[in-house]
Parts: C-alpha cells; sequence; structure tokens
C-alpha cells in the first residue's frame, strides 16, 4: 500500500459523492482528466474497479462501497495524526473540509480565509458549495468537517449555532418606480428574479411574498447571485438579494437599494456533528465562523 494516495481517496469520495466525475472535478477546482486519472491511479492502487457509469451517473461498485466505508475512519486517522504532530509543532495544521452557499462563499468567507491562512499556513481548507440540504447531508455523512448555512436545519446529530442574521433588499434597475421603502404589493406587477427553487434563501422569500396574499410569478430563476445582479443591470428585472452581496456603495450602472417592508432577513448558522473530533484546524475554523457575526459593522 506504499502507492496508495490519500488526495486520490479524496477524488473517489467526491465522485461518488457528487454523482459524477465533471461535478467532482467542479467542486474541487480541478480539471475532469485529472479527476479520472486519480482514481484510475486508486483502482490500480487498490486492483479492482471502484467506480461504474449507470447512464449518465457515476456510482460505487460493491469494492467502491467497501472503500467508502473506511474513507470517514482514515479521514479522522489522519487528522488525528497530523494534530498530534502539530500540537508539537506549536501550530495548527492540516486539512479541514467545510461547505456553504454561493452567496456566503463570495462574501463572507474570503476575509475569514485570509485570517486563517495568514495565522496558521500549515492549515489546508477546501471549500464546497451547495444548498442547506445538500451540505447538511455530507455534513452528516461526514464528507464535510464543517457547514456554514442558512437556517432551518436540524438534526439530532448536529450541533447547530447561530452566528449572523442578513437581511435582504431589493435592487432595482435605474428607471423603475417603485417606493423608498418595497412592500411584496408594490413587486406584484413588476418584473422579479429570483434564486432558484429548492433552498432556504428562495423558500424564505416565497413566504415573504405569501404573507402578504401575493401569488409572484418570477421571470426568472437563477442559482447565482451575480448572474442575478448583472440581470438587473441590464434591465430585465429588480432582485431581492441579501445585503452582504450588494455593495455598499453605489451599485454600477445607477441601479439602486431599497431596504423590504416588513424586513426580511435569513439567519446563518453553523453545523458540526456533535460526535465530531476537533482537531486544531478544525476547532480554529469553527470559532473564526462563530465569530462572523461579531465583525465591526454587522
Amino acid at each position: 500500500m506504499k502507492n496508495f494516495n490519500l488526495d486520490h481517496l479524496q477524488t473517489f469520495v467526491a465522485v461518488i459523492r457528487h454523482g459524477s466525475f465533471s461535478a467532482a472535478a467542479d467542486s474541487m477546482d480541478i480539471s475532469q482528466p485529472a479527476v479520472s486519472q486519480q482514481v484510475r491511479q486508486l483502482e490500480r492502487t487498490l486492483g479492482t474497479p471502484l467506480v461504474e457509469r449507470v447512464g449518465r451517473r457515476a456510482r460505487a461498485t460493491a469494492a467502491g462501497h467497501e472503500l467508502l466505508g473506511h474513507a470517514a475512519q482514515i479521514e479522522v486517522a489522519v487528522d488525528a495524526a497530523v494534530e498530534a504532530v502539530s500540537r508539537r509543532a506549536g501550530s495548527a495544521a492540516g486539512r479541514v473540509r467545510l461547505g456553504t452557499g454561493a452567496t456566503a462563499c463570495i462574501f463572507l468567507l474570503p476575509a475569514v480565509l485570509k485570517d486563517l491562512r495568514r495565522r496558521f499556513p500549515a492549515l489546508e481548507i477546501t471549500v464546497s458549495t451547495g444548498n442547506t440540504a445538500d451540505i447538511a447531508k455530507a455534513v452528516e455523512d461526514n464528507l464535510l468537517d464543517v457547514g456554514l448555512v442558512t437556517m432551518p436545519v436540524s438534526g439530532r446529530m448536529f450541533e447547530i449555532t447561530p452566528v449572523l442574521d442578513d437581511e435582504f433588499v431589493l435592487l432595482a434597475p435605474p428607471g423603475m418606480a417603485l417606493p423608498a421603502r418595497v412592500t411584496a404589493a408594490a413587486l406584484a406587477d413588476q418584473p422579479v428574479l429570483l434564486f432558484e427553487p429548492g433552498g432556504n434563501t428562495r423558500r424564505i422569500t416565497d413566504e415573504w411574498f405569501a404573507r402578504a396574499g401575493v401569488r409572484l410569478a418570477p421571470v426568472m430563476s437563477l442559482g447565482s447571485v451575480e448572474a442575478i445582479k448583472e440581470l438587473v443591470s441590464a434591465g430585465l428585472g429588480c432582485a431581492i438579494l441579501p445585503a452582504m452581496a450588494v455593495p455598499q456603495a453605489k451599485p454600477k450602472g445607477g441601479m439602486t437599494v431599497h431596504p423590504l417592508s416588513p424586513r426580511l432577513q435569513r439567519r446563518l448558522a453553523v453545523v458540526i456533528r456533535r460526535d465530531k473530533r476537533l482537531h486544531a484546524g478544525l476547532a480554529d475554523v469553527v470559532r473564526s465562523l462563530e465569530q462572523l457575526g461579531r465583525k465591526p459593522g454587522r
């Protein structure tokens, strides 16, 4: 087993988790050929196929399922070994797998990751994005160490710590006639862009309209906050967005930002398994995430 590569094991787990080589490549920010090569090398090392294609989906073979059952234990053992060494070295090291939504990844995490990188240069952090349900499931399955997600999230095995309330605002193109504080009724006849269905952010927005008795049919639903902002800038409609995604300075192109009435917000929380062993690096990441709501100006 001298050729057994932990990075190849991580890649194999990502392929099975995401259901395809291309999706795994996107999540790991490497090329699809690199993913295929690493899985093939792992299969050669172990002497048996680990992945099979069923239609367009990649699934684990019987041997692959056996390996998946040991993957989490291998990761725990490696983390324990790294922690033991890092205690001798006097600094946090090892790998932390973090999952969060795309908006938080763009607008919240860079400052956190920069600070962690400065303080703990030996700490390796991998970040995956997805909706709350996907992130929570990955934390439950020990495919991720910690999640930063939009509430609600539940599970008896989870430790859930609310960290930040993020208010929503309306971003509108220039010239759209809107009151200073925008109500759901004021948007009933306007072209509105929303997040795609399936996530907590869209559910929160839909419930805001429902409480006002407004049945809204959005002109478009998209999964990217940056794509939504570009479409608003192009004049295709207005959008309800988390305030963190809207620049504090005047938005480009003359777009306007309006508060909502009644106020609409989401709560972000850190979620981790109660039985998760917090090695030094993971403990530092969790502490940094829990400090998000205490940052100056928040």
